[in-house]
């Protein structure tokens, strides 16, 4: 077992790489979630390669990863059934200059799988999807502006949304005006805010449940509001797809949005997203009615034949095999397992545990009880020195329990370190650098 006398972990290789990446690539990742900043100095491991819920660094360590791809490889890495699907339609061509059959064999499966949809069309990421779902609100609309759930912390990259976030450089004021925010679980100030804007909001956008459930009646609440109002409710289900049911919240608290968007776990880490909803707004971005036409999605990608593939064989093993009960009991044993031994080393109101089950996170409060990234930092250490890769809890459908107990060895050796630093009501001789730092901050 590890001790917090462990010797601190060195990561040469590492170091070097992160130092290639950062003269080559702005932010050294092609996600700034994945950043550097986001890690301990100097611990910001580079990866080699990963199997199951274990990652291998440049340097030859192992970890047990959380949130892996950010949250996107659900049932683990390499999974047999995902990579064996993704063979057979390397050798037949990725790309044509026709639709594959491929393509509507997908549209069936996740049609299967998402009922509550009558048409989809797929892309590579998820910020495509999220902005054709707001363009083809407001055409339908013919109304200007979004508004977006202010509790949900990412929704897409394009200038409709990043213009209201503290990275907003470059994007015209007159753009971020059109976008308006309502709070989550609060359905009298949305309607306040739709009374203020009348006919002027196009649609409501949100996560229908991230770290919180609904509160009950919110989301029917929701529906009955865009209803009165005119306006397109869309739910991004980028998280809660897949993980709160394979048909995502909808599917779980049978409330249908409008419009819907899936990724991250569609393609168990394959690029692939999907727009699904009512015919009648869909078909807006088609060829079979007489309108105005709506530029909905045209990417040259997004009907590659090996990621639909991805795709089809991640919904079957989730259907087959049960694993988003499987999400759940695996994030149950370790949501149990980290507030004891916090609670153990005293510190259970400092290290806490939040979310569903199979979608965790946690957060590291100070002395006074408020969020830290100071803690933050000194936690994140203690657990890299464990073999743990975890910026948040979320976990993988390949996690054995014998990973989970081991996370929560590690954490509760993490937690005595902690309370060493409440004590002194100083982290900093614990983080042995900078802090870790939030993404979105105005500056670098």
């Amino acid at each position: 077992m590890h001790t917090e006398d462990t010797k601190e972990l060195a990561l040469p290789r590492s170091r070097t790489a992160n130092e290639r990446l950062h003269a080559l690539i702005p932010g050294g990742a092609h996600t700034y979630a994945k950043g550097d900043d986001q890690y301990p100095e100097n611990l910001a491991p580079v990866i080699s390669h990963g199997r199951g819920a274990h990652v291998w660094d440049v340097d030859g360590n192992r970890y047990i990863e959380y949130g892996s791809g950010l949250r996107s490889v659900s049932l683990g890495h390499a999974h047999p059934r995902v990579t064996e699907a993704v063979r057979r339609e390397l050798d037949r061509g990725s790309n044509f200059v026709r639709p594959s059959i491929v393509e509507v064999d997908a549209a069936e499966r996740f049609l299967a799988t998402v009922p509550t949809a009558e048409m989809v069309k797929f892309a590579k990421n998820g910020s495509d999807a999220t902005t054709a779902a707001v363009r083809l609100a407001r055409a339908a609309t013919g109304r200007p502006r979004v508004a977006l759930c202010a509790d949900h912390p990412f929704f897409s990259v394009d200038d409709w949304f990043i213009g209201t976030t503290p990275m907003s450089a470059g994007i015209p004021d007159a753009t971020s005006e059109l976008t308006v925010s309502f709070p989550y679980g609060d359905l009298a100030a949305t309607e306040e805010l739709l009374t203020r804007y009348q006919d002027d909001i196009a649609c409501l956008i949100l996560e229908p449940a991230t770290h919180t459930e609904p509160p009950p009646g919110y989301l029917a609440g929701l529906r009955a509001l865009a209803d009165r109002h005119g306006c397109v409710l869309i739910f991004d289900e980028m998280i809660t797809g897949f993980r709160w049911s394979e048909a995502g919240a909808q599917g779980l608290y049978g409330v249908v949005p409008d419009l819907s968007t899936f990724g991250k776990a569609l393609g168990n880490g394959f690029a692939v997203s999907a727009l699904a909803g009512r015919r009648d707004l869909m078909e807006l971005g088609g060829l079979r009615h007489s309108g105005d036409r709506v530029f909905l999605l045209s990417t040259t990608h997004g009907a590659e034949t090996h990621s639909l593939a991805a795709a089809m064989a991640v919904q079957a093993t989730y259907v087959e095999e049960g694993v988003t009960a499987r999400l759940h009991a695996l994030g149950e044993r370790l949501a149990a397992g980290v507030r004891e031994a916090a609670a153990g080393m005293g510190v259970g109101d400092h290290v806490v545990v939040r979310g569903r089950a199979s979608n965790l996170v946690f957060a590291t409060l100070d002395e006074n009880l408020r969020p830290s990234q100071e803690y933050r930092t000194l936690f994140l250490r203690r657990l890299l020195a464990g073999g743990v890769l975890a910026p948040s809890f979320v976990v993988s459908g390949a996690l054995s329990e014998a990973d989970i107990d081991h996370t929560v060895d590690v954490v509760a050796q993490a937690c005595a370190v902690y309370r060493k630093a409440l004590d002194a009501a100083d982290p900093t001789p614990w983080m042995a650098g900078r802090p870790v730092k939030p993404v979105f901050r105005r500056l670098a």
